[in-house]
C-alpha cells in the first residue's frame, strides 16, 4: 500500500470532493472481462468493464457478516472481509448518489430543466451503477451509488465461486470480474466516468450549470480512496504488484487516449455553432480579465492570445517521461504532433480528427511504458524534468500545474523520499490550492525555488 501522509491525502481528498458531482461513477457495461496475461495487456481506446449480460446483484449481496461485512479486519485470511464497512463509511463512491439530492445537485438539475437529478439518466450514469432493469438482481438498489459491482463487475457468475477455497483470480476474471489490479484496465474503468465516453460526458453546458470541472490522475485518485485490500505477499502472488510510476503513467496515457478518442467523436464537432468547449483548456478563458495568462511558451506555435486551446496537460507529462528515459526523438515527435493538434483546434473538426489519430498512434506505441521497469535514476529524472518544465513556464497553466504537483509527489513516494521533501511539496500544493487564486508566475517561481533541492 502506498503511504498516505497528511498533505498528500488532504489535497487529494479536496480534489475528489471537487469532482464528486461528476466523476464518481459506475463504468459503462461492455464485454466479459477475461484473464489477460501481463505481456498481453495492450490497452484499447474502448473500455471493457463489467460483463454485459451479467446481473448486478447489489451491495447487500456482499455485505453479510460472513462475507465482506465484518466490523473488523480478519487475520489469517487473504482478504480482510471488512471491505463493505470501509466502502460504506469512508469511500466517496458510496456518497455519489446522495450527492444528487444535495443543494448543488438540485441546483444543477433545476438549471438544466431536469425534474430531479436522482432520476435523470444524465446524472445516474455517473452517480450510480445505472444498469438496465433486466440486469438488476433482487437486492440491487440504485441509491447505493457506486457499489462493489460498478468496479468489480456483475457478480451473477462469480459471487459463489470466488469464495471457494480453490478459487483463483484468473478463474474469477473468466467469470466476469473486472481486473482492477491492472493499471491500464483500472485507468480505463475510472476514466469511463472521470473523463467520460461518447454516451456520458460532462459537457460545457453541464459545467455552466454548476457541475465541477472534470480532472483525474489515476495514482492520486487510487491512493485517496480508502484501500479495502492489502498489497501483501499473498496479494502480489495472486495479482502482481503495481509500481507507483507505472500506475501514474497508465493514468497519463489512458487519460490522453480517451480524450483523443472523444475528440474524434460527434461529441466534439456537433451541429451547433461552436465545438464542445469542454475539450478546451478551461483556464485559457476562465481567469480575471486584468490578469492575462497567455504566453508563447505555454500556448505553443500558432496559438494566438485570446483563442481557444485544446487541453494538453497529459501530453506534457508524457513528454517529460520521454525526455527523461532518453527517448528524445519520441519527445520531439510528441511536441510536434501536440502543437499540430492545438493548431487544428483553431480550424476545423477534420483537422482535429487527423491530429488526434496521429497522436493516438504515438500513445499506442508507448503503452509498454505502463509495464516498463524504471530505475531510481529514471524516476528521479522524471521528477526533475517536471519541475524544470514548471520553472520555465512550460507547465504553469493551472491544469498542467496540477499534474506537475501530483506527478512530483508520486515520484517522491516511488523514491521513498517524500518526508525529506515534505516542505517543498507543501509549497507546490499551496501554489495550486485553488484555480481562482492560482498565479502562473508565482507557481513557476515556486518551482524554481524548490527544483534544486530535489
Amino acid at each position: 500500500m502506498i503511504p498516505a501522509l497528511t498533505q498528500y491525502r488532504n489535497w487529494r481528498v479536496a480534489a475528489l470532493e471537487a469532482v464528486l458531482l461528476g466523476a464518481l461513477s459506475a463504468a459503462a457495461v461492455a464485454a466479459p472481462a477475461a484473464a489477460v496475461p501481463p505481456a498481453a495487456q495492450a490497452a484499447s481506446a474502448a473500455v471493457s468493464p463489467p460483463g454485459t449480460g451479467y446481473k448486478h446483484l447489489g451491495v447487500a449481496s456482499c455485505a453479510a457478516s460472513v462475507c465482506h461485512g465484518k466490523v473488523a479486519p480478519q487475520t489469517g485470511r487473504n482478504v480482510a472481509l471488512n471491505e463493505y464497512r470501509i466502502w460504506q463509511q469512508q469511500d466517496r463512491h458510496a456518497q455519489a448518489y446522495r450527492a444528487l439530492d444535495r443543494p448543488l445537485g438540485k441546483s444543477i438539475a433545476a438549471k438544466l430543466g431536469l425534474a430531479n437529478a436522482t432520476t435523470a439518466k444524465i446524472c445516474l450514469d455517473c452517480h450510480a451503477d445505472n444498469m438496465p432493469d433486466a440486469l438488476r438482481g433482487p437486492r440491487f438498489t440504485l441509491s447505493d451509488g457506486i457499489g462493489c459491482e460498478a468496479c468489480h463487475g456483475g457478480a451473477e457468475r462469480w459471487i459463489k465461486s470466488h469464495a471457494q477455497q480453490n478459487a483463483t483470480h484468473a478463474g474469477n476474471l473468466a467469470l466476469g470480474m473486472y481486473p482492477t489490479e491492472t493499471p491500464v484496465r483500472r485507468a480505463q474503468l475510472c476514466l469511463s466516468c472521470h473523463l467520460g465516453t461518447d454516451t456520458k460526458f460532462a459537457t460545457h453546458r453541464l459545467m455552466g450549470a454548476g457541475h465541477p470541472r472534470m480532472r483525474f490522475e489515476l495514482d492520486a485518485f487510487s491512493v485517496n480512496q480508502p484501500a479495502h485490500y492489502q498489497v501483501d505477499a499473498d496479494y502480489v502472488e495472486r495479482k502482481g504488484k503495481i509500481e507507483e510510476i507505472n500506475l501514474w503513467l497508465a493514468g497519463q496515457i489512458e487519460n490522453e487516449r480517451v480524450y483523443l478518442t472523444l475528440l474524434q467523436s460527434p461529441l466534439f464537432a456537433h451541429t451547433g455553432l461552436l465545438p464542445e468547449l469542454a475539450f478546451y483548456d478551461c483556464f485559457g478563458c476562465h481567469h480575471a480579465l486584468d490578469k492575462p495568462r497567455w504566453t508563447a511558451e505555454r500556448a505553443g506555435p500558432g496559438i494566438a492570445p485570446g483563442t481557444l486551446r485544446l487541453q494538453r496537460q497529459n501530453l506534457l507529462m508524457l513528454q517529460a517521461v520521454a525526455e527523461s528515459i532518453g527517448e528524445g526523438a519520441a519527445a520531439g515527435e510528441l511536441v510536434e504532433s501536440g502543437n499540430a493538434l492545438a493548431r487544428a483546434g483553431q480550424t476545423d473538426a477534420a483537422a482535429v480528427r487527423e491530429g488526434a489519430r496521429k497522436l493516438s498512434a504515438w500513445l499506442n506505441a508507448r503503452e509498454p511504458w505502463t509495464r516498463r521497469a524504471f530505475s531510481r535514476a529514471d524516476i528521479s529524472t522524471v521528477r526533475k524534468t517536471l519541475l524544470r518544465y514548471a520553472a520555465s513556464d512550460r507547465a504553469s497553466d493551472f491544469a498542467a500545474a496540477e499534474q506537475v504537483v501530483l506527478g512530483v509527489e508520486s515520484m517522491s513516494f516511488a523514491l521513498g523520499d517524500h518526508d525529506q521533501h515534505g516542505g517543498d511539496i507543501d509549497a507546490l500544493y499551496s501554489a495550486v490550492k485553488t484555480s481562482g487564486s492560482f498565479d502562473p508566475a508565482q507557481f513557476a517561481g515556486t518551482a524554481r525555488q524548490v527544483a534544486g533541492r530535489f
